[in-house]
């Protein structure tokens, strides 16, 4: 079965070029589980449920996320209606939603999804290794294929998770730094593995935020809030292939693709 994971979607532009391309890679590689980190969906900031909504029509089937999940207020009622939405599984106990479950693919398949943040420069949260482990421990117990959002600021603390995974899952794909990384590969007990998938959302950017305004907080360290930047989107995701009896990982393809009608004459 082929599993597509979409870096984190950022604004506007990210939806836009969602929209131009997406079906057409679900097509063309015979996806059967498109998952999407909605973490920026909305302004940059949050998901809202217009966002979701728009998101899940242009053909993504399940959201992981990361700390920027509660931005928006509206993500309370999304966790308790019970929308396809996942936070971080190390988060403290009794918060709201959930931080893993299985999901059915478009073949009937049952796979299993796992959101987890890393505390490196981000959050002091629980340990996402153990908590790993306890989800893991769940998940296996109707399904071998888990598929792992690794969202983390420090390369290092990824690769980590990618090595204490390996052979338990079927892939940990990095999310959060919004710049796509070319280690993609199979490690030697079959998960599949990148340090970061990128981001769907506005190329000519920092990050996805307007360059003057990132600039202006470099130069002159006085605080200014961001803005998600316009113009030319770029889609950033990678497709997993795997085995559906054991659960491993055969390949995976990273892809940086650019949308013919937004591309500069």
């Amino acid at each position: 079965m082929k599993v597509l994971l979409i870096g984190d979607v950022v604004g506007k532009p990210g939806r836009k070029v969602l929209k131009s391309v997406l079906s057409d890679i679900l097509k063309s590689n015979q996806i059967d589980l498109c998952i999407a980190n909605c973490e920026n969906a909305a302004g940059g900031f949050g998901v809202t449920l217009e966002t979701l909504n728009a998101l899940e029509e242009g053909g993504i089937h399940y959201f992981t996320s990361g700390n920027h999940i509660w931005d928006k207020k509206e993500i309370y009622n999304l966790f308790n209606s019970g929308r396809r939405v996942l936070r971080p599984a190390n988060y403290p106990e009794g918060i709201p939603g959930k931080g893993f479950a299985t999901t059915l693919s478009t073949s009937g398949l049952n796979v299993g999804i796992l959101n987890l943040c890393g505390r490196v420069y981000i959050e002091n949260l629980d340990c996402p290794f153990k908590s790993a482990d306890k989800a893991i421990k769940q998940l296996k117990e109707s399904t071998n294929i888990i598929i792992v959002d690794m969202h983390g600021e420090a390369t290092s603390e990824k690769i980590a998770m990618g090595w204490y995974l390996d052979g338990r899952v079927s892939a940990v794909l990095g999310t959060h730094t919004h710049v796509q990384t070319a280690d993609e590969r199979i490690l030697p007990n079959g998960t599949a593995y990148i340090t970061d998938v990128g981001m769907t959302g506005p190329r000519d950017s920092v990050i996805g935020m307007k360059k003057e305004i990132a600039l202006t907080r470099f130069l002159t360290k006085i605080p200014k809030k961001f803005e998600p930047a316009s113009g030319m989107g770029q889609f950033n995701g990678v497709i997993v292939d795997i085995d559906e009896k054991s659960g491993k990982a055969i390949s995976i393809e990273r892809l940086f693709l650019t949308p013919p009608e937004e591309k500069e004459s």
